[in-house]
């Protein structure tokens, strides 16, 4: 009987360079199907196992995205912890969602920054809207991740565990060597700061992530904004979209957001209109005079 599963399939995932987040929601793949049927997940068959994926799929009806999550963190405890290569794990397929996100013009997040009431929350939303961040790059931020000297932003062990430098806009470091007065933290740029308020100078551990998604649900009512499936992550991808609309590069927003592939900041293309305007110009331009 295995009653040490958890510590094994965290071992296996890190050993397999898997991002924290990847540990966690893999994990929890394997957890509901052992709760599931009430027993550790090595005395579940085969059979058990496709009666489990169909009733998820068709009764449970879980989107395509939860059942790839599903799909992926039970088939890496089974393939490499428990080294079991069933036939089932050759067939599993999820299909793609082509969801388009929500998207802010650029007068909809500035207001939705005035509202926020709390300095340390709005320090901590401009950062993530005027950086492009995730939430969890913006928690993690240390004061040395900050070079003022050349304007950039080191974000470490973002998704996928890689690196990577972001610009640093002028006023975004203004904003920032002031919320740092508020703490002088020696270490960490949004530490924990305590119910008082008064714990941020020696906290070892970063600003809970509730209390900014908190934050930001108060100020998007306060600011009048009623957009369905807008969230703190909505700031990464307006940040993408209005670089785009302003004329940056693809290429250059896709080194500055960390995606592996190109594909992935294409889709901001299909969130603006700046770029039919522009083509719908310079068509008129070409057939001027027939």
């Amino acid at each position: 009987m295995m009653t040490d599963w958890y510590q094994r399939s965290i071992n296996a995932l890190q050993l397999n360079g898997k991002g924290e987040r990847t540990q966690e929601a893999y994990t929890r793949a394997v957890r509901m199907l052992s709760t599931f049927y009430s027993k550790p997940p090595d005395e579940i068959a085969e059979t058990e196992l496709e009666a489990y994926f169909l009733r998820r799929r068709n009764v449970d009806h879980w989107s395509p995205n939860t059942m790839r999550i599903c799909y992926c963190g039970i088939r890496f405890f089974f393939v490499h912890v428990l080294q079991r290569n069933w036939h089932l794990f050759d067939i599993l397929r999820a299909k793609s969602e082509a969801r388009l996100p929500a998207i802010l013009s650029v007068e909809e997040v500035r207001a939705i920054l005035r509202c926020v009431r709390t300095p340390h929350n709005r320090a901590f939303l401009s950062t993530v809207y005027t950086c492009g961040l995730r939430l969890q790059e913006a928690q993690y931020l240390e004061v040395s991740d900050i070079d003022s000297q050349r304007m950039m932003i080191h974000v470490h062990r973002g998704k996928g565990a890689k690196d990577r430098f972001v610009p640093l806009p002028r006023a975004t470091l203004t904003i920032l060597r002031a919320h740092w007065r508020t703490h002088r933290n020696p270490r960490l740029l949004f530490p924990a700061c305590g119910r008082n308020g008064r714990s941020g100078a020696t906290a070892t551990t970063p600003m809970a992530k509730s209390s900014v998604q908190g934050a930001f649900r108060h100020a998007k009512r306060a600011a009048g904004v009623t957009k369905r499936g807008v969230s703190v992550h909505t700031l990464r991808h307006c940040y993408a979209t209005h670089l785009l609309e302003a004329g940056v590069n693809p290429r250059v927003i896709q080194r500055h957001m960390g995606h592996a592939s190109l594909e992935s900041t294409m889709l901001y293309l299909h969130l603006t209109h700046k770029g039919t305007e522009d083509a719908y110009a310079l068509i008129d331009r070409v057939m001027e005079g027939l």
